[in-house]
């Protein structure tokens, strides 16, 4: 009985996230083969092959991307109305199939070859190997990352998940298997127990999309305490420039997409009101106007620490020098404020008023002189 052999291969959809299966190839009896265009290849396309039981064992087996199969078709009269015009070309919704150029060792002869033809055969294809780009180690790769190690300190998660897959598109890391191992490679304290739980669950080999919901799940911040870090965090001490650069980070941490006169605005507020009176907001077109205009202004902030510094020196100063009360009233080197110390008024205290002494006999004969009615 007539049959063609179908190649089936998972590829990606139109947005690139989604899995479809399409037809590749489809072969004749006689071992040729005829290729499909890439916008004839989805299966959707081919209604009388979805129909067969081959497909359905097909479709059951082909699970991720890149897999493939190759399987035998009856030729049944309607799929050889479709596949194969009156003429016996092989064609598909009236567009006639290219046929694949047949493989080297076909086109040459297994007897009677020259040792310079195959030795020439042989160079070639070393040629070709070395064209064809090697896999590289995971970790090799995800050290031209740009992008920090994932902590549970870490306040976006959505946001570093985005910046993580750009990053596996731009140094070709498609494949589920590859990402979820260079996922491993980025995370620190207690997420590494959330990796492991995960293998033990769905497996290295479970689709990358299940990984990404749970990371997401597990770790992300519905609550109100990033924002509010990020938009009361003011300057306190030492550089305005770090101040300015940390509290933007904070601000697109929060919100990727606030609007630049806003975080302008809301790092400035975070300044002493004597450091941002003396900028001019209309000026400010770009955050780096404003990190100009701050950097101008580091020279205020050293000279009132410098005076505060010197305050303190001064007090520390005091606090270690002896008590000189105790000293004048020879009680020793004691080290404590002057105005607490216990000898400070022994000097200014009133003195006790003399009291006199009389003999009995004077107070007795005062008494006999005194009048009784009086």
């Amino acid at each position: 009985m007539a049959k063609l052999k179908f190649k089936f291969a998972v590829k990606a959809g139109d947005d690139s996230k989604s899995n479809i299966i399409c037809i590749t190839t489809i072969t004749d009896v006689n071992n040729q083969t005829f290729l499909l265009p890439d916008e004839l290849q989805p299966v959707k396309l081919h209604d009388t092959i979805i129909k067969t039981e081959a497909f359905a064992k097909v479709k059951n087996t082909l699970k991720r991307r890149h897999d493939q199969r190759q399987v035998w078709i009856s030729l049944t009269t309607e799929i050889s109305n479709v596949y194969i015009d009156e003429d016996g070309n092989m064609q598909f919704k009236g567009y006639l199939l290219e046929e694949a150029p047949p493989e080297v060792h076909q086109q040459i002869p297994t007897t009677g070859i020259s040792e310079e033809v195959l030795t020439r055969i042989l160079q070639s294809c070393a040629e070709m190997n070395k064209d064809v780009p090697k896999p590289q180690n995971v970790r090799n790769i995800t050290e031209k990352f740009v992008i920090e190690k994932f902590t549970r300190k870490t306040s976006n998660v959505f946001q570093w998940m985005t910046i993580f897959e750009a990053e596996c598109t731009r140094l070709g890391i498609e494949e589920d298997l590859r990402k979820i191992e260079a996922l491993r490679l980025f995370l620190e304290d207690s997420c590494i127990d959330w990796y492991t739980s995960m293998l033990i669950k769905h497996t290295i080999n479970s689709d990358w999309l299940v990984w990404k919901k749970s990371f997401c799940d597990t770790y992300a911040d519905k609550g109100w305490s990033q924002v509010r870090y990020a938009l009361l965090f003011k300057y306190r001490q030492g550089s305005l420039l770090e101040y300015a650069l940390k509290k933007e980070r904070l601000l697109l941490e929060m919100n990727k997409t606030i609007d630049t006169p806003t975080l302008m605005d809301l790092i400035a507020t975070g300044l002493p009101h004597y450091i941002a009176d003396k900028i001019d907001r209309k000026t400010l077109k770009e955050t780096e106007d404003l990190f100009n205009n701050i950097r101008g202004l580091e020279h205020l902030v050293r000279k009132q620490n410098t005076g505060v510094l010197e305050k303190n020196n001064y007090e520390k100063e005091e606090k270690v020098r002896p008590c000189r009360i105790c000293e004048k009233e020879n009680k020793g080197s004691r080290y404590h404020p002057e105005t607490l110390c216990w000898f400070k008024n022994i000097n200014n205290k009133p003195k006790r008023e003399y009291i006199r002494s009389v003999n009995n006999s004077e107070l007795e004969t005062e008494l006999n002189q005194i009048d009784p009615k009086n």
